[in-house]
């Protein structure tokens, strides 16, 4: 969550210091002032597409280390059942607000470099199923974590562990 409202507030300052040049555009001739303004506008909402990207890659990235983290402590023998708990609060968390995380435009269209695939524009109600899917699951998981039964916090590990799959698979290249 922090780090998507820091991508906002990042994204909202770029914005702030392209609106900061316009006044420079005031004292250009009137036939200079559309292509400056339209420049400034272009430059402004890539910087909020690139703040968005930036931001959804580092919430996935997070989840990703929150995973591998109960994933080792699962095995090794004697998981750490505050841990599990502390991380499956962080992927919980992520699920909700990532809806938000994949505007219109924020594919590889934008320039920078990402694994989302086009198909998540371009089938939008089988991504919306396949992020309700993860969510229910973060849900689930995190409510066995929370419980300390470590058995139906497995159960439920492999169950969220099937959704974050089912994703990669149709909505994310191919890490092989």
């Amino acid at each position: 969550m922090k780090k998507v409202v820091f991508g906002m507030i990042a994204g909202s300052a770029l914005m702030l210091a392209a609106c900061g040049g316009a006044e420079e555009d005031v004292a250009t001739s009137d036939a200079e002032a559309p292509a400056a303004s339209v420049t400034t506008e272009a430059s402004a909402a890539n910087a909020e597409i690139v703040a968005v990207i930036e931001a959804r890659q580092d919430n996935l990235k997070e989840m990703g280390a929150s995973m591998r983290a109960i994933s080792e402590s699962m095995r090794s023998g004697s998981p750490d059942s505050a841990l599990i708990s502390e991380k499956a609060d962080i992927i919980a968390a992520h699920s909700q607000t990532m809806p938000n995380w994949f505007p219109a435009g924020s594919g590889p269209e934008a320039g920078v470099e990402t694994e989302a695939l086009p198909t998540i524009w371009e089938n939008p109600e089988g991504f919306a199923e396949a992020v309700s899917n993860f969510q229910a699951a973060a849900v689930v998981f995190q409510t066995a974590a929370a419980s300390g039964d470590m058995a139906a916090t497995g159960g439920a590990l492999r169950t969220l562990g099937g959704t974050c799959g089912a994703c990669h698979d149709d909505f994310r290249v191919d890490d092989d």
